[in-house]
Order: C-alpha cells, then structure tokens, then sequence
C-alpha cells in the first residue's frame, strides 16, 4: 500500500523546563493482587492474591528492568469492594497484602537499589466501613456527618414516590446515591454504593488528608498517584446533568470534574509534595481540554507534577456512549491526540504522564495493535518504541513489557471480577434481556476493555503447579490465585523472555537506556510530529533541547542531537513518502553517488522489531527508493518501528 497523505508537521517550541528527578524517571506500576505472592495469604476462599513480600522478592528484576520508580495499586486496610480504591483506615495495612514491617521492608529495599516508591493516594472517597464514615451515618447532629455529601430526597410530584437528589450516574452504573434508612437522606457515591464521596468543602477533610500525606511521606514514601483527584471539588447546589440519553439516571461529570475548589485544594497539597520533594501524579478523568490540565501541572501552578489525561483511553469508545459501545481503533487519532498533548505540554511548561496500559485499561497489544502469534511481539515493541521515547515521564504496567496480552475469549462471565463488569452485565440483562446480539457485543467489549484483562496473574514461570510463578512454592496443596492466569503463560513469561536478548522485555530495558544516556534528547528535548495526514504511520522527531555547539575544528554549527521514531500501525506493508524533516536524519544525499542510500548507523538496530533472520534479503537497507516525484520513500512492513538518531557519535547501550 503506497503513501498518498500529504506530509504535515506539528512542531512543539518550548518554554525551558526545570530539571527534576521525576523528569527523568521512568514508573513501573503494580497491582498488588496480580504481581507475586510469597506469603500464601488465603482470602478466604482459597484464592491466594499477591503481597509485598511477593514484590520485595522482585525487586532485582525491577532493577534489571530498569525502571526508577515503583507505584503500588492501594495496600491499604480495605474491605475489597474495588479492590482497595474502598480504604476504611489510611494508616493501615490491608492484611492480605501484608504488615507495616513488610510494607517498611519493600520501601528499604527500593531505595537500597536507588529506585522510588510511590503510593496510590485515593481521598475522593472512602470506605463505607471507615470509622469517618460509621460516624457519618450514624446520626445527622454527629460531629462526622458533613464529612460526606447528604442530602434529603427529592419526591415525585405526580406519584409521589422518593427520588434520590439529582439524576447522576455512578461511573460503576445505578444511581450515584443511596438512601440511608437510618438517617432518612442519600449519601453521594461516584464510584461503588460503598465508596461514598468526601466533602472536601469541610475544612476538617482536608485537614485529615493533609496529615496521611504527611504520615506516609514520613515514612520514606516519595509520592503518590492520586486516585480521580478531579473529582473532590463538585459545583454548588450538586445540580441535575443535562439529559442526553433515555432514563432517569445521566452522566453528570461536567457537575464534578474539576469544581471550583479544585485547584484551591491541590495548591495546598502541592505544598506539602514541595516540603519533601515528592512525586505526583493526578487521574484526571472527564477533562480533555488541554487548558484545564495545565492548570493542573504547570511548572509554576504549584500543585502536582503531571496528570493522566484520558483522550488515549477513549480512543476505542464510541462517542457520546458509554465505554461498552465499540468504536474501531484509529492510529490517526492516537497520532492526533498525541501531537496535541506533546505539544502544548511543551510550550506551556507543562508535563506528560506518558502511558498506554494501567490497571483500568484492556491490554494495549490487544486494543491498538495485533495480538496474534505472528505479530504479537513485534506489536509489543512498535507500541514500546512509539511510547517510551516521548516528552513526559514513561509508566510501564506490569506484563506490558512481557507483552502479555487480553483474556481469551474462552473466558465465561463466571471468570471476571471487576465490579464495573459485573454491574454493567447485570444492567444488560435488565435492560436487553432478549436482545442476544446486543448482550454478544457487550462481552466482545469486556473482553477488549474491561479492567479485568489487566488484571490476569504476572507470568513469571512456564511452571504450571505454582500457576506461572505466581504462586510460592510452598503454597497449599490445592491453592489457586484470585484469578485466573491466561493460558499462555508457558510461551509468554519472564523467564523465557529474559533468555531471548530479541525479546519484548529487553527491548523495554534498551528503550529505558537509551532515554537516560540522552536525556537532552528524550527527557527535555524537543517534539515534532509529522505526516499528521497518514492513516497509520506515527512518526515524530525529539530534538536535543540545548543550543548548536560549535565544532572545535570548523567553527561549524553542529547538528543537535535528533531521533526520528517512525511506527506502522498497520497489518498492511506501506510505502511511506518520508517528510523533508525526516530526510535529513535518515538518508545521505550526494551528486556523485545518486543511489537513495541510509546513513550508515543511523537506524539503529537494538530497536527494529523484525529480527535479522526474519530480514533476509528484505532487510531495512533494501527498502529505500525514490518514486516519480523525486520523494525519498521508506517501505515499512506490517507493524514495524524503527529508532534512527543522527548528530551523536554513536549508541552503545
């Protein structure tokens, strides 16, 4: 398939950047419950999750990996209604994962090999089993009570019948109250009937918040994730969502993303974060306009480091719909949102919190690329290559770089455990009982992005007794995880990855190299996109961020340091028409030798994801030509990333 897009280019011009530890780390996420277990801490059912000592028993590959900081899903004491985003005490924790000694233990061990700890701070809402809470709903004169959101219920004015206050949906479906027949009124809860909102209008919560982050800082955490952080200031008066669907119950995220105490209330935790110099990290969902974030993460705001925006999450949700319509994944829009992220990020002062996987989202092999045998690996690292080499800080999700991949869809419905799917599934049959087809394209959307796919048990081993490693071996006779392990996990796992130098997961280790030895380049250099117009090609260029050098000898401006990243999103070979900007970094050009040739070194071979026995006669250097138009033109096979740098005097990693 020849090129026929017409060469665009989005260039960022940058306001210089303070240099910062958390620019230029890399994060590695972990979902406690999924990663390691080394304890065999029965959840009651036999089921064994994972625990921190399963992580400290890791740590060494962390190191090897690469990576510099380590970000724990919540461990804290929880009654496990969404996996730990329900905390009923901050200052403990959960059981099953562990002690404070372990906990104290995991962060020694970090910093003893020179890597940061990061903990998954979630102050929208507690447990609806925090003693803040049991205070709360005890009675409506207790000194607990406005520290959530109550309010009486609305009456129907024909029948009568008791309403609760507005007509907001929780984001795990029903309605987003409850009524409490204690007291007589509704409680708020964004997310489960048992994480009900807190009142971050009551001055006593924000105290509260402020001395756990002092607690946890004090004990050598260095920073937090901070849980749907958008949503702890909503609008006076908590009004009704506009109707934009049939039914009672309406989205009413425009009423509590980012209210009008929002930026009051992360000013003073960034000075806390400032105090120690932590790291930060804010889930934004629900904002997409680029002034609203930068508010957020400005290097003179004065609140948090970075955020997650989520236009990359809803790539492959149909507009206006709720997440389980399908909507066909576009390179060209991922191409577009990250140009415009990039870019504005760079010349606001602002900063990337760079991912595509995390513990919310189906596996990116599986929704943006191809996860078939044939492609599987080299999907993994087209999608490593085109995330890990831009402006922001890089999070790496647990199994992305061992490619693991979605649930199969031998999966039943018995086999999930996410409560969003669980809830939504229950919705489905109310609403479309008889509607099969519609209750088919609901589980092929699970099966795409439904949180569980991340969730699935870490592939450490081929070792089928300990279920892939997951397991100790000294656990019970008869133990299972929480969860089921996917079935390949005796192709696809750590041991076998970490013998194939070709793998996913040293191709992860090379990308972090080569981000830390050009740092100008990668952490503070420039961003330029091209070819904005190519269905599925995703090329950009980072430029070294320092002015030209003078050569000693010359006297002659020396080229800065550039890298050209060129991925094909596409199970189709393309002939890609090569931008001017592009040329430069790729080709020599000479008079008297007019045959298109490649600079020599400039691709580098370390990140071509087609090996050289798969090359053969088809290697990179035979896929160069000039077509009619005198345009240098690139032949790049199904899936392919190449990583060229022109201006340094060589790569060694």
């Amino acid at each position: 398939m020849a090129s026929t897009s017409q060469t665009q280019a989005v260039t960022a011009r940058k306001r210089p950047l303070r240099q910062a530890w958390w620019r230029e780390s890399s994060v590695y996420q972990i979902y406690p419950a999924s990663f390691k277990s080394a304890k065999s801490i029965d959840d009651g059912t036999g089921h064994i999750h994972g625990d921190l000592r399963g992580v400290i028993e890791k740590l060494d590959y962390l190191e090897t990996l690469g990576v510099d900081i380590v970000w724990l899903s919540p461990i804290l004491q929880s009654p496990q209604v969404d996996m730990g985003y329900d905390i009923s005490d901050y200052r403990a924790i959960y059981p099953g994962y562990g002690t404070m000694e372990d906990h104290e233990d995991l962060i020694s061990g970090l910093h003893a090999r020179g890597m940061k700890y990061v903990m998954d701070l979630v102050v929208n809402h507690t447990s609806d089993q925090h003693e803040w809470f049991k205070q709360s709903r005890s009675s409506k004169d207790n000194p607990y009570r406005d520290w959530y959101i109550w309010r009486p219920p609305r009456y129907d004015a024909e029948t009568g019948e008791r309403m609760p206050p507005n007509n907001w949906e929780s984001n795990f479906f029903g309605p987003a109250w409850t009524f409490d027949e204690a007291t007589g009124e509704y409680y708020l809860h964004l997310f489960a009937s048992g994480q009900p909102d807190l009142n971050w209008d009551n001055p006593k919560v924000v105290e509260a918040v402020h001395s756990l982050m002092r607690f946890w800082l004090d004990k050598g955490v260095d920073g937090f994730r901070m849980d749907v952080i958008n949503f702890i200031s909503k609008e006076p008066g908590l009004p009704d969502a506009e109707v934009t669907r049939p039914g009672f119950l309406q989205d009413g995220v425009e009423h509590f993303a980012c209210g009008p105490r929002l930026h009051e209330h992360l000013h003073g935790i960034g000075e806390i974060l400032r105090e120690y110099d932590a790291f930060s990290v804010g889930e934004m969902p629900g904002v997409f306009d680029t002034r609203e974030i930068i508010k957020a993460v400005g290097q003179d705001r004065g609140e948090l480091a970075m955020a997650f925006q989520f236009e990359i999450v809803n790539l492959d949700h149909a507009p206006g719909q709720i997440k389980w319509y399908p909507h066909k994944f576009q390179p060209k829009a991922l191409k577009h949102i990250v140009a415009k992220w990039q870019s504005f990020m760079l010349q606001n002062g602002g900063w990337n919190a760079v991912y595509l996987e995390n513990h919310d989202q189906g596996r990116a092999i599986s929704r943006f690329a191809d996860d078939s045998d044939q492609y599987r690996s080299k999907s993994a690292k087209l999608l490593a290559a085109h995330q890990a080499l831009q402006s922001g800080t890089i999070f790496l999700y647990q199994g992305q770089e061992l490619a693991q991949i979605n649930v199969p869809e031998s999966w039943g419905l018995d086999q999930y455990k996410d409560i969003e799917v669980l809830n939504h599934w229950k919705t489905v049959l109310e609403e479309f009982p008889d509607d099969l087809e519609k209750q088919a394209m609901f589980r092929r959307q699970y099966r795409l992005i439904g949180r569980d796919n991340a969730r699935t048990p870490m592939q450490w081993t081929a070792d089928e007794r300990t279920f892939a490693g997951f397991l100790a071996r000294d656990a019970p006779e008869g133990a299972t995880p929480w969860m089921s392990i996917h079935p390949d996990f005796k192709t696809w796992n750590a041991v076998n990855q970490l013998e194939d130098p070709h793998s996913a997961l040293h191709y992860w280790r090379r990308l972090l190299k080569l981000r830390k030895e050009f740092k100008h380049v990668f952490v503070y250099g420039d961003f330029e996109m091209l070819d904005l117009d190519h269905e599925s090609v995703i090329a950009y260029l980072r430029v070294d961020d320092r002015e030209e050098e003078t050569g000693q000898k010359t006297h002659e401006p020396r080229r800065r340091p550039t890298c050209l990243v060129i991925t094909n999103f596409s199970r189709d070979e393309i002939d890609w028409v090569v931008p001017p900007r592009a040329v430069d970094v790729l080709f020599d050009e000479s008079e008297s030798d007019p045959e298109p040739r490649l600079k020599k070194g400039a691709v580098l071979d370390e990140f071509r994801n087609y090996t050289a026995q798969e090359d053969g006669e088809d290697h990179v250097e035979n896929k160069v030509f000039k077509n009619a138009d005198g345009q240098w033109v690139l032949r790049l096979r199904p899936w392919e990333a190449l990583v060229a740098m022109d201006g340094v005097d060589g790569v060694e990693l």
